[in-house]
């Protein structure tokens, strides 16, 4: 598989969100970052937190399947953000009057140990989760804890009494700020003190300036019309562009491959110039001259048959997305994709594409957003893959 070189090194757009997060460290305070999958969530909040010279503690939620798991992540990311010498001494301090042993692998890792049976896991979470603050405190340091995909906890806290003492937490400490993320907000969340951050859809523009000087890197350009339609497709989809970009590159690369093989384009007559005034080489040069300036020109029609390509190759995938959604919310996927709207609710809509009524509908809606598919109404109703929603229409009609 070839290598993705359009995955951007440095941040794209995203400037207001960044500093409205730096804000937030700066004096530290607590956010939630809620977006789609793909949006830049973790990104942005580990470039703030390098603006404030904050550490950061990540913890993914979804790969705890029982809190046994979520302990054993919690301690990790501790251990993974504390790593130098001088900071592991400090934590072996710490743990001389804790339940909680560091200790060094056969290979040589340090790694924080506990005896499941002299301790309960509530008592751990509290004791790991009072470490940052003391090590914050040591260090003289701020410290941010990200919780990816934090309502994930749910599915094996039942009682929510871990998810209520983290919110808890997040309330009380101090030198430590919490950063949650997740693809839509809860009541709970907006009602507490954490700022939230919302990312939707690229702004064109900032797109633009990062799609023209990615592609000037491998020596190529869009006429006015193929950029418009790159941008149309994508619609501010950062992961879809950065997709399509690759995919453009590579055509261009089989493209190229024949310019070995550019006299056998067709080297002209004498007879083919009515005025016989260029010699035969002439004439076979100029057709080279003008065929090598088109190579690096990217038109309207090599985008669209590049993203025909694309969501070739990606079909399999979509095909198996759709098998996993019930048939009420591909019916939605569906009539979006075919008729994108910013009033799905409404009569007129509901008639025109045979949508359930009422709670159906909202339900279906609901569960979407929630799984990152579709944006909210603050972006118009509109599917967050771009592709998907290319791949629908395309295969309806």
């Amino acid at each position: 598989m070839v290598a993705n070189p359009f995955i951007p090194e440095n941040l794209v757009g995203r400037q207001a969100e960044r500093y409205q997060i730096i804000q937030v460290l700066a004096a530290d305070g607590d956010l939630l970052v809620a977006g789609v999958p793909g949006s830049g969530r973790r990104t942005l909040i580990r470039y703030a937190a390098h603006d404030v010279g904050a550490k950061v503690i990540e913890i993914d939620c979804l790969r705890a399947t029982d809190s046994r798991r979520f302990l054993h992540l919690l301690a990790e990311g501790i251990l993974f953000c504390f790593e130098t010498p001088a900071e592991l001494a400090l934590i072996q301090r710490w743990s001389t009057h804790q339940p909680i042993v560091l200790e060094e692998s056969a290979s040589g890792q340090a790694r924080l140990v506990w005896h499941a049976a002299s301790i309960d896991e509530w008592q751990l979470l509290q004791t790991l989760l009072a470490l940052p603050q003391v090590m914050a405190e040591w260090l003289n340091s701020r410290i941010v804890i990200v919780f990816q995909n934090f309502t994930h906890i749910r599915s094996w806290d039942r009682s929510e009494k871990w998810e209520n003492y983290l919110r808890q937490e997040i309330q009380q400490q101090s030198r430590v700020s919490y950063a949650l993320i997740t693809t839509v907000t809860e009541n709970w969340m907006q009602q507490s003190d954490m700022q939230v951050v919302f990312l939707g859809p690229l702004k064109n523009e900032d797109l633009q300036s990062w799609l023209i000087e990615a592609m000037a890197t491998h020596g190529l350009k869009f006429e006015p019309q193929a950029l418009e339609l790159f941008l149309n497709y994508v619609q501010g989809s950062f992961g879809d562009a950065i997709a399509l970009a690759r995919r453009l590159w590579l055509d261009h690369q089989a493209f190229e491959n024949f310019r070995f093989q550019i006299a056998d384009f067709g080297l002209g007559k004498p007879e083919d110039d009515p005025f016989g005034k260029t010699s035969p080489d002439e004439q076979v040069q100029s057709k080279i001259q003008n065929l090598k300036s088109k190579i690096g020109l990217i038109q309207a029609h090599q985008v669209h048959r590049s993203t025909l390509a694309l969501i070739e190759d990606l079909s399999l995938t979509f095909e198996s997305l759709l098998l996993l959604l019930p048939p009420s919310q591909v019916r939605v996927l569906e009539s979006l994709a075919l008729d994108p709207t910013d009033s799905p609710h409404s009569r007129e809509y509901i008639q025109k594409h045979h949508l359930s009524r009422g709670g159906g509908l909202q339900g279906a809606l609901a569960s979407l957003q929630q799984k990152g598919l579709v944006y909210g109404p603050e972006h118009g109703y509109r599917i967050t893959m771009p592709l998907l929603a290319f791949w629908l229409k395309h295969r309806l009609t």
